[in-house]
């Protein structure tokens, strides 16, 4: 009787029966021979049907099969150095559970409006894939870098009744008979849990109800947010540029196949290992202004701005003390300057712009209630955490990385909407 398998691990099974569930991807015949391009969700193998070695009945089967018919299919695993996995399967049964009729993306061109229509179909695409598969390796090393560096997990709130840097671009809701907002970020959560727990992220869905409509944003996004205590910006920096590093490596080493099936240049990625260049703000308008950009001190940066800072090197780079008339309320200001604060936006190489954005926080608590009355926050909503720095007060620091920008950096993606399952935008709620 031929052991159940799937395709990931018919390397186990060479020379041996096996049956699969999986669907059609494509299929091809030659005269007395069909070739059954089988997908399973691990991974892709060709099923050779040979007339003269199959029943009648097997045969028709085969021959029936359409475009994303399901079925169980069952043959001989052997290698077959011709093949992108190395193996192929000797059909000898075949169970067919659905047969698909009229299936609507085909191998010809459709565009993009209606592959997000259809975006519930369109991730069975070996592209599509093999993004949400790095995308999962990519969850994966964040939380093993955190998990094996002295970070604990915690889960910060997502109806919240104030936000981190103000509630203009939030979602509003009633929180029963009070207001409240979908989540921008959990960082002041995580600040509070870092006096708790010393070192600790968070992993979670964030929103921003911004009205853009760039390659670079969704509505909905995931958000990972360390807080360190008893650590400065220097030490942060470090943390940053390690942590990019490793997620980078374990996504060579461990999806190769499927940043060969996005068409990725790895090479570039090979480069990508701390310790990445760092260019004050101060600098790099000099450097924006000599390129020919007319943008003056004070102003923050846009794309353009960005990517040509980007051009410059070939790993990411951090853009450091920008002016704090721009920055978020909590940031801490240079010792020497107090018109620019100590932090940071790391710039992802080859035009895709801001991944991580962090800071030193302020830790004196008169300072920080300045900032409240410069900003019009309200002492009340905010009094627990200003009674962080009221007891026991400790130099901290903490960034954010965006997920969906750092997937499609590391894919090499056009634009974002492909780096989540079923993307938010602007004018998408659908399916």
């Amino acid at each position: 009787m031929a052991n159940k398998s799937v395709i990931k691990n018919v390397n186990e099974h060479v020379g041996e029966s096996v049956v699969i569930g999986c669907w059609v991807n494509n299929k091809r015949s030659s005269g007395k021979i069909q070739f059954l391009q089988l997908r399973d969700g691990t991974g892709y193998i060709q099923g050779v049907v040979v007339k003269s070695e199959v029943s009648e009945e097997v045969w028709n089967d085969a021959k029936s099969l359409t475009q994303e018919s399901s079925l169980y299919v069952t043959g001989i695993i052997r290698e077959e150095p011709r093949s992108t996995s190395g193996f192929e399967m000797s059909v000898t049964g075949i169970e067919i559970y659905h047969l698909t009729e009229n299936y609507p993306i085909t191998p010809k061109e459709h565009g993009v409006d209606f592959l997000m229509d259809h975006r519930h179909l369109w991730l069975r695409s070996v592209k599509q894939r093999a993004v949400l598969v790095i995308r999962a390796e990519i969850i994966r090393a964040i939380q093993q870098y955190f998990d094996t560096n002295g970070f604990t997990l915690v889960d910060p709130p997502i109806l919240t009744p104030t936000s981190a840097e103000g509630t203009t671009n939030l979602f509003h809701t009633k929180y029963f008979e009070e207001d409240a907002y979908l989540t921008q970020s959990g960082q002041l959560y995580m600040e509070a849990a870092a006096m708790a727990l010393g070192r600790v992220y968070s992993f979670g869905p964030t929103f921003r109800a911004e009205k853009s409509k760039t390659r670079r944003h969704l509505i909905e996004f995931w958000m990972i947010e360390p807080e360190m205590a008893f650590t400065d910006h220097e030490e942060s920096l470090q943390v940053q540029e390690e942590f990019i590093s490793y997620i980078v490596q374990s996504v060579l080493t461990n999806c190769r196949a499927e940043l060969e099936a996005v068409g990725r240049d790895t090479s570039k990625l090979e480069l990508i290992k701390a310790p990445f260049p760092r260019i004050t703000y101060d600098d790099a308008i000099k450097f924006l202004n000599e390129k020919g950009f007319e943008i003056a001190w004070g102003e923050d940066f846009g794309a353009p701005h960005e990517t040509a800072i980007a051009e410059e090197n070939v790993t990411p780079v951090f853009i450091t003390h920008y002016p704090a008339s721009f920055k978020a309320f909590y940031m801490k200001p240079h010792p020497d300057r107090p018109e620019v604060v100590l932090c940071a936006d790391m710039i992802a190489p080859e035009g895709y712009g801001e991944i991580i954005g962090g800071s030193q926080r302020i830790d004196d608590p008169a300072l920080l209630e300045e900032r409240f009355k410069e900003h019009n926050l309200s002492m009340d909503s905010y009094k627990w955490y200003m009674d962080l720095r009221t007891y026991g007060s400790v130099p901290h620091s903490g960034f954010g990385l965006g997920l969906e920008r750092t997937v499609a950096w590391i894919c090499g993606l056009d634009h974002v909407r492909e780096t989540i399952p079923f993307p938010r935008t602007l004018y998408r709620l659908y399916p």
